[in-house]
């Protein structure tokens, strides 16, 4: 089912900032010193990322756990941490986290040694959370799986940070200054138009920022293939020419130009998939001319090699294992094709992330339309399972979000209150013995695993 990214009315968005304040309200009421209820983690997850239960203190230090949320709060991006006892009860743990926290995001909990996390569909796919879930699963080490875990959803996930991180009064929140909230927001009228305002353009910044990102990837794309031009030595008028290969010749210069022009032309990620588009089909141009010059059969039109799109249209499908994922056959180049014969590794195209150069497989959503350009969108998520990109473009959001759609439908760290999705929610069914357990791989809040 397509997700669906609501636009509330005014009464709306008031109603969940009243549902929001009375949350807060019973919260923060006065409670026992040894009461770690849901609306306890869920009252200091709105004031900080990272939450660790008293009783589970051993498992991360406090230094570890001021790192880990300064790291969240640096990058701005909606993703709560809770390390709670290994006995805490886990029936509607993750639906009722959500539902007390009030704030649209990504949720990750870890129990003792064990550790799974669920999102708001709008923040990321569920089987992007499973991936990332997946991914450090092996981890004993808490400090190490969730610094792991916060580096590589940082750099997938959507959203913006809740404005109540690092607004929070050490004195505590008095009952009079909630019930002045309460007034002050049910009058708020001109304050939700802001916040759409507001919303908007965080949008359309993300959309540039993804954009300019990619606009770095797919210029050195069209560099190499126009040095690529450069470096063919035929003449349309030379001996042997014939109209075959001077149409090849013709249909690889006019992609290289089409390219050029449908890059500087674009204005949101999702129109660099012409891109690509065209520069696959200028290389096969180009591998068909070699083949008609060189007396070989014309070339089978297959996908170029996954590795790299740079290396060509491949030549063969080769067995290939994802780290942390299944074996699947990708088509490769010749040369790829070799090294993973001889137990190499295979060229790998990489990235500029937030973390580094990483595969662009592992670089986030916004380089979907710059693959999906070279691989079309029916084979890509196929060749990608198992990979964060993959997960992404499984999610039932991405197509809107970041393939034939607008760009930027990723929304998050809005105070919602009550006032969610409850098919993204639910809970654990038997328990973390059972069917539903942490064991069964992370995703939307009640989505199943």
């Amino acid at each position: 089912m397509k997700a669906v990214i609501r636009t509330r009315s005014l009464p709306g968005i008031l109603l969940a900032a009243l549902l929001s304040a009375f949350a807060l309200l019973a919260a923060t009421a006065p409670r026992a010193a040894a009461d770690t209820s849901l609306s306890t983690v869920a009252a200091a997850l709105r004031e900080k990322p990272v939450y660790v239960d008293p009783a589970a203190s051993g498992e991360l230090s406090a230094a570890d756990a001021d790192a880990l949320a300064a790291k969240i709060e640096d990058a701005g991006k909606p993703l709560f941490v809770a390390v709670l006892p290994a006995d805490y009860p886990t029936e509607r743990l993750f639906s009722d986290l959500r539902t007390a926290t009030g704030v649209t995001g990504l949720y990750a909990v870890r129990l003792g040694d064990r550790f799974d996390a669920r999102a708001d569909s709008a923040v990321l796919p569920r089987t992007a959370v499973q991936n990332l879930v997946g991914s450090v699963r092996g981890e004993n080490d808490a400090a190490r799986q969730l610094d792991d875990f916060t580096d590589r959803a940082l750099a997938n996930m959507g959203g913006s940070a809740p404005a109540s991180w690092g607004t929070s009064d050490s004195g505590g929140t008095s009952t009079t200054a909630l019930v002045t909230t309460l007034a002050v927001l049910a009058a708020a009228g001109a304050g939700a138009y802001t916040l759409v305002r507001r919303n908007r353009r965080r949008r359309e910044e993300e959309q540039r920022a993804a954009l300019e990102r990619l606009r770095v990837v797919v210029d050195e794309d069209i560099t190499a293939f126009g040095e690529e031009l450069d470096r063919l030595d035929f003449s349309p008028g030379e001996p042997g020419a014939d109209d075959a290969m001077r149409a090849d010749y013709a249909r690889a210069l006019d992609t290289y130009e089409e390219a050029k022009s449908l890059m500087a032309a674009a204005q949101r990620p999702e129109d660099v998939r012409g891109v690509t588009k065209a520069l696959e089909d200028g290389r096969f141009s180009l591998a068909s001319l070699a083949a008609r010059r060189e007396g070989r059969p014309l070339p089978e039109r297959r996908p170029p090699c996954f590795f790299d799109p740079r290396h060509g249209p491949s030549v063969d499908d080769a067995e290939w294992t994802p780290p942390g994922g299944a074996p699947r056959e990708v088509p490769v180049c010749a040369a790829d094709r070799t090294r993973l014969a001889d137990g190499l590794d295979p060229m790998v195209r990489e990235v500029e992330t937030d973390q580094g150069r990483r595969p662009y497989w592992d670089a986030g959503p916004a380089y979907g339309p710059w693959a999906g350009g070279y691989f079309g969108g029916g084979i890509l998520p196929g060749l990608l399972v198992g990979t964060m990109l993959g997960g992404m473009m499984a999610g039932p959001s991405y197509a809107s979000d970041y393939g034939t759609g607008d760009f930027g439908g990723y929304e998050g760290g809005d105070v919602s209150g009550g006032d969610f999705d409850p098919g993204d929610f639910g809970d654990f069914g038997g328990g973390f013995g059972g069917g539903g357990d942490f064991g069964g791989g992370g995703g939307d809040f009640g989505g199943g695993f």
